[in-house]
């Protein structure tokens, strides 16, 4: 152990991040990823870009990336929105992480359920905050009277990861009305795959936090670029951390990626509604082999057979080119998340699996 490693980096259990290998190549269906690429306009405006430019200091306030997603959303959801109403992180996990710097003092509690994203008990331990798990019930659903009138602020993934299931609007809307003094963090890293967004709720409570990412639904997990909309006060309170830790958190050239990808919204459309058509057609071929398929509102599904152990039937797929995300943990081990690819990779996954099962 390294002698100057301090106290808590000791003792702390980092996020293990799914496998980026480098072995061979695989069909990837282990992280996420969107497997159709950047808009077409995102990509031409990166070539056409003066790169000796890069000599100098991006935008420190983002400004003209935030007044672009803040009208999107004005568009969206009829109702204005500015640009102080959104925050600009560098990926999702960043915003989530200024989040607890900036909400929570050392002690206070946050509550979240027992099966969700791995890397909000990383951040807690980190922080010391005190994390209270809640329960999913048998079907793996939040149950939102579990979250009414909590001492401490709450994150939801909406939809929940890995388990791909989604609250309803009005849902996570009961939560916010039954915490009036709490903060409620909305992770929405999935919510363009069939959830509907708490953005709505931003003009209408001041203790909704709702946090989006660039890297699924528009296809750029390698920019790195999140964003999180609110209450003037809580983004103005994020970027009060932001400019205490580093003013520059957002290169040049992923600003106007992030640009140019929310001027493309045919695009986003479009490949999205083919993951979702996929996901669908492979959901039923899934089932059709026995295994059960929980109910997706995202670019995953979650998946589990009677007769073969999930942890069993990760290692024979990476045997054989496919990677999968398998979590051996409590509740779970014996599910496996399946990021939707194209239709040819799933038709492949779908064939390996026929074979997998004959044996």
């Amino acid at each position: 152990m390294e002698k100057f490693w301090s106290d808590k980096i000791k003792e702390i259990e980092p996020y293990t991040p799914g496998e980026q290998p480098k072995d061979k190549k695989y069909i990837k269906l282990n992280t996420n990823e969107n497997p159709y690429p950047p808009s077409a306009k995102v990509i031409g405006k990166i070539e056409s870009m003066n790169l000796e430019d890069l000599k100098l200091y991006p935008d420190p306030d983002v400004t003209e990336l935030r007044k672009v997603i803040a009208e999107y959303f004005s568009n969206k959801i009829n109702d204005k929105i500015t640009h102080k109403q959104v925050f600009i992180g560098n990926g999702s996990d960043e915003i989530l992480a200024f989040i607890f710097m900036t909400f929570f003092n050392a002690g206070d509690k946050v509550y979240y359920p027992d099966i969700t994203y791995s890397f909000y008990p990383v951040y807690a331990d980190l922080f010391n905050v005190k994390e209270i798990k809640i329960p999913l019930n048998d079907n793996f659903e939040i149950e939102i009277q579990k979250y009414f009138r909590l001492d401490g602020h709450i994150i939801i993934t909406n939809p929940n990861a890995p388990t791909s299931i989604a609250l309803k609007l009005d849902e996570i809307e009961e939560i916010v009305k039954n915490n009036s003094n709490q903060l409620i963090i909305v992770d929405e890293a999935y919510v363009d795959f069939g959830a509907e967004s708490a953005v709505k709720l931003i003009n209408k409570y001041d203790n909704v936090l709702v946090v989006q990412t660039f890297s699924k639904s528009r296809s750029m997990a390698g920019t790195r670029l999140g964003y999180a909309l609110g209450c003037e006060s809580i983004i103005e309170g994020l970027n009060r951390l932001k400019f205490s830790f580093n003013s520059y958190t957002i290169d040049r050239i992923s600003i106007e990626a992030g640009i140019e990808s929310f001027k493309d919204n045919e695009y986003f459309e479009k490949t999205n509604a083919k993951i979702i058509q996929t996901r669908e057609k492979t959901s039923e071929k899934l089932k059709k082999l026995g295994f059960k398929v929980l109910n997706s509102s995202a670019n995953f599904i979650f998946i589990s057979h009677k007769d073969i152990y999930a942890g069993d039937l990760y290692k024979e797929l990476k045997k054989n080119g496919v990677l999968v995300r398998y979590f051996s943990k409590d509740r779970i081990d014996n599910y496996l998340r399946v990021t939707i690819g194209t239709d040819e990779e799933m038709e492949i996954f779908i064939e390996k699996l026929e074979k997998l099962l004959q044996k």
